[in-house]
């Protein structure tokens, strides 16, 4: 048996219907040439040869007596693959916008915590007659850098494979789950080595903590310039910092790997900077369309990495800043230069805090404890009246720089699908992926209705900030502009429709700047990005209060589809 830390057991303990606690992805598949097959049998056959290579696969949970203590991993010696990998035929005409919408419906189910807490999906009957994979496995396994460790279990560099080593042989045992007797003594020598572990780092928690009060003179020197003027405690309520409900709405974007990071060095900020001003201008022209736009800030929290180099153990290893999305600045350049401050500061304290921070605590008696305040907060309304920390959760995620193969069928694209939660209930989460960013958004259909609106914004201000590259001067060091790569069609993309003026809405957790591995920017320029940002047709912005932006991504840009 393995114990699961204080941090993983909390995905669980916080679950509950409304609020599930697993993340995923959707990747769109182009078969093989002249391909005959039963995709959905081969895509079975080959996972269950691979199950073996990542133990989130072939754990689950083994509950302790009265739920005093967190449960433990066991291995499942009977996996049923019949139940982990499923089929779906869309619906005619299948469209990517259908696709997206049944693959929030599958986000919005609990996985059961009975069996190895992972379920795939092989959907087809899409218009393009390319095949998608939908998977989701429960965060309480995993965060984004042990996803990709996952992704390289199941993926290949070519469409013929490789040779899989099958599994060594076992015995088998006879007990479906451990006794009590053993499991209350693994808790109690559980709990007790917890407290001691606690105990030894106390002095230099408490150092740490001193330590806030000596400020960093080198990072307050470098961020001063554009740093807020005041902190604010807490963040602006906005339509989207309410209760949740369990039902999901899902749209993914996809922006070039090159442009973006070009802005970055053009700018003199981080990659990571301009995923958080694109998606700060989208949700300021969002806001702005029903006047909700509030006059302080809006606040991202974005989730830090803890992990250490070479680190793929599968649990999770994370921590969250909160960054200031700069929404009450006008000027986009001026925007990002003052998320770059923010996340620069946020990043510097966290960076005096990382070596102590905890992701296994004492948890005795939380199952039952936390559990039940995650339930009773989400249906008292009481996140509706109180201030939310954050205004929206964003994650960057560095993926594979290089084609991937599932079952022999190429990976067109990687969009990530995370997790809503109450008081945050859009969740923006992107993957770098073969000379791509796809960017995969989440969130709780009644605060979120049109969330294609959101992707649709984000587009425009990419398309934005990579014209004002050529309007403002260049940081010290900046690489020469990315060549246009020739736009081509996307997985199951629809023919735009016919412009129209939206109609109103209703009311209703860093990698910070992780390195990717993708080809430099300098390199970029010389030759056009492999598979570019722009993928489909999308709907044309009309909205007044975004006018310029959207005006610009009509007349050039064709992305991932809706």
């Amino acid at each position: 048996m393995k114990h699961l830390s204080g941090l993983d057991a909390t995905f669980l303990h916080l679950e509950t219907p409304e609020m599930p606690m697993h993340v995923g992805s959707l990747n769109v598949l182009d078969l093989p040439k002249g391909y005959k097959g039963d995709f959905y049998e081969d895509a079975k056959s080959f996972m269950a040869n691979r199950i073996h290579l990542a133990d989130v696969f072939t754990r689950k949970l083994a509950l302790m007596p009265f739920d005093m203590s967190n449960p433990v991993w066991v291995d499942d010696e009977d996996i049923d693959i019949d139940y982990h990998v499923r089929h779906i035929t869309l619906p005619k005409p299948g469209t990517n916008r259908q696709l997206q919408q049944y693959v929030a419906r599958l986000h919005s189910t609990l996985i059961d915590r009975s069996r190895p807490m992972w379920e795939f999906f092989i959907i087809d009957g899409l218009q393009s007659g390319q095949v998608a994979l939908y998977t989701k496995v429960h965060h309480a396994g995993i965060d984004g850098q042990a996803g990709v460790e996952v992704g390289k279990a199941i993926f290949d560099l070519e469409a013929t494979g490789r040779v899989v080593k099958p599994p060594r042989s076992r015995p088998r045992g006879n007990g479906y789950q451990l006794g009590m007797a053993e499991l209350a003594t693994a808790a109690l020598r559980n709990t007790a080595q917890q407290y001691i572990k606690l105990f030894k780092m106390a002095p230099a928690i408490a150092r740490a903590i001193g330590g806030l009060a000596k400020p960093d003179e080198k990072a307050a020197e470098k961020a001063a310039a554009g740093a807020p003027k005041k902190f604010n405690l807490f963040a602006p309520r906005t339509s989207l910092n309410v209760s949740i409900t369990n039902q999901r709405t899902f749209a993914g974007r996809t922006i070039s790997l090159a442009e973006t990071k070009y802005i970055a060095k053009h700018f003199g900020v981080s990659l990571n900077d301009v995923v958080m001003a694109t998606v700060a201008g989208a949700l300021r022209h969002y806001l702005a369309d029903n006047n909700e736009l509030p006059a302080k800030p809006l606040v991202a929290g974005v989730p830090v990495s803890l992990r250490e180099a070479g680190d793929d153990t599968a649990n999770n290893q994370a921590s969250m800043i909160l960054v200031s999305l700069a929404t009450d600045i006008t000027d986009p350049i001026q925007r990002l230069k003052a998320i770059n401050a923010s996340s620069t500061s946020s990043k510097s304290t966290m960076n005096r805090f990382k070596a102590v921070i905890l992701d296994d605590f004492p948890t005795f008696a939380a199952p039952w404890l936390v559990s039940g305040i995650a339930s009773m907060v989400g249906r008292s309304g009481l996140v509706n009246l109180l201030p939310p920390a954050a205004n929206v959760a964003i994650s960057n995620v560095a993926g594979a720089p290089f084609p991937m193969y599932f079952a022999g069928a190429l990976v067109t694209c990687y969009y990530p699908v995370s997790i809503a939660s109450h008081g945050t209930a859009l969740n923006v989460t992107v993957q770098s992926y073969n000379g791509r960013m796809d960017y995969g958004l989440i969130a709780c259909r009644r605060a979120v209705p049109d969330i294609t609106e959101i992707g649709d914004y984000m587009l425009a201000e990419h398309k934005l900030l990579m014209d004002l590259t050529h309007k403002h001067p260049a940081a010290a060091g900046a690489a020469a502009a990315p060549a246009k790569a020739a736009a081509s069609p996307a997985p199951a993309a629809e023919p735009a429709p016919a412009a129209k003026k939206p109609a109103a809405r209703k009311k209703a957790p860093v990698s910070a700047s992780r390195k990717t591995a993708a080809t430099p920017v300098k390199a970029a320029a010389k030759k056009a990005p492999a598979k570019t940002a722009a993928k489909a047709a999308i709907k044309p912005v009309a909205r007044k209060a975004a006018a310029a932006p959207a005006k610009r991504a009509r007349a050039s840009s064709r992305a991932a589809a809706a």
